[in-house]
């Protein structure tokens, strides 16, 4: 008589990544610099606006900060994948700190001086550039594969509570004790951060020492070798675009025609909370074509576009912004660990900067050709166009074959 067939024996579960102490200890230091990063934007503009009253002020500050930080971003990733990517992510929380903290002292002394403002935001710009692609390195080093999704999930938890808890944050310093404090509380966070990296061990890949030119063109080329990489990098960037025209032309549409600015703080709001929930869903969802489901989420941003164009009664716009932020929060997780299942180790952080280099150049082009083209054609005809673009260009990814084979 045949002997029964054996049952299968089912894997053990995956232990939750913050059970790994080094993990444990980056997610601690990035949710408090996370927290303390999304409490400054509102800050910051406050603070230059009563210091000089001048919106070109403002401009010039923010544009101090973004500039070098593209500019720097391919070096970042070679740094990051030359060096020790702990090292390097330390060093740069140590410069931030101190450029923050340099800011707090100026604003808290009554008579901040712009041009330190600016070289303050330019030098802690940099350091972002250097900062930013160490973070998929960071993760990758902390964690067992299998527990890689859940990592980049919990992540991208402490992302979405630091949006929502960071303006309020932000508004309760500027009100009770000044603009000043809430710099010389991101100085602190990057402090701790700092401090929690040096007791974090990362696994690390030698790479071979080569000429600069050559490892920024491996970069380039692991992300050219990839159809699904760059087609839905392409998807990002006009999503990115799109997000600048919603920023500048949006506010005055829901003052206008909305009912006034509270809709338009409720609307971050709700975005805020879905963006959250989409991160939770990515926790717990599987899709069998990650890239490709999370795609056509980021299309869904053309609705609060259109809607707004359309001056569409403000609770369907509102639920529609959170709808379509909950597809970023669904995408941010979902990607990172695409990323890096399917990116060499070796040549993780380059390419992941140029990620974001090519995610983030279309922002500046947002910001300015959105009041141009509302000026020339009603702020209708730009929101519109960008809904046409964002829609057209994450859902069209479908179109690509390493996109759909994407497992």
């Amino acid at each position: 008589m045949p002997a029964a067939p054996a049952r299968p024996v089912a894997a053990p579960p995956v232990p939750h990544p913050l059970r790994t102490r080094s993990f444990r200890l980056l997610f601690t230091g990035r949710a408090l610099s996370l927290l303390g990063d999304a409490a400054i934007p509102a800050a910051l503009a406050l603070a230059v606006l009563e210091a000089t009253g001048s919106t070109s002020a403002l401009a010039l500050v923010l544009g101090c900060a973004m500039v070098p930080k593209l500019l720097l971003l391919p070096l970042g990733g070679v740094a990051g994948d030359r060096f020790d990517a702990r090292t390097v992510a330390l060093t740069t929380d140590a410069v931030r700190c101190a450029t923050q903290l340099l800011v707090g002292v100026q604003l808290l002394g009554g008579t901040p001086s712009l041009a330190v403002l600016a070289v303050a935001e330019a030098l802690g710009g940099a350091a972002g550039a250097f900062a930013m692609p160490t973070g998929s390195p960071l993760v990758k080093g902390t964690v067992p594969e299998e527990a890689l999704h859940r990592a980049n999930a919990t992540m991208g938890v402490a992302q979405s509570a630091t949006r929502l808890a960071g303006p309020a944050l932000a508004g309760t310093l500027v009100l009770t004790v000044g603009p000043g404090w809430a710099f010389v509380l991101d100085a602190a966070t990057f402090a701790v951060s700092a401090l929690l990296l040096t007791a974090v061990r990362v696994k690390r890949i030698p790479v071979p020492r080569r000429s600069l030119r050559a490892d920024l063109a491996e970069g380039w080329q692991e992300v050219r070798s990839r159809d699904w990489y760059w087609a839905s990098l392409v998807g990002h960037s006009a999503w990115n675009g799109a997000a600048a025209v919603l920023m500048t032309l949006g506010p005055a549409i829901a003052v206008d025609r909305l009912g006034g600015g509270t809709t338009w703080v409720v609307l971050l709001q709700v975005g805020a909370v879905g963006f959250l929930l989409g991160t939770l869903l990515a926790d717990r969802a599987r899709p069998r074509r990650p890239v490709l489901t999370a795609n056509l989420g980021l299309a869904t941003y053309a609705l609060p576009l259109a809607l707004l164009a359309l001056a569409a009664p403000a609770p369907v716009t509102i639920a529609a912004y959170g709808l379509a932020q909950a597809g970023l929060g669904f995408l941010s997780p979902v990607w990172q660990t695409a990323v890096q299942r399917a990116v060499p180790e070796h040549a993780l952080a380059r390419v992941t900067s140029y990620d974001w280099l090519l995610s983030l150049a279309a922002m500046p082009l947002g910001y300015a050709l959105a009041p141009l083209a509302a000026s020339a054609w009603g702020s209708g005809v730009p929101l519109l166009v960008a809904a046409v673009v964002v829609g057209g260009c994450c859902a069209g990814t479908v179109l690509v074959p390493g996109v759909r084979r994407f497992r």
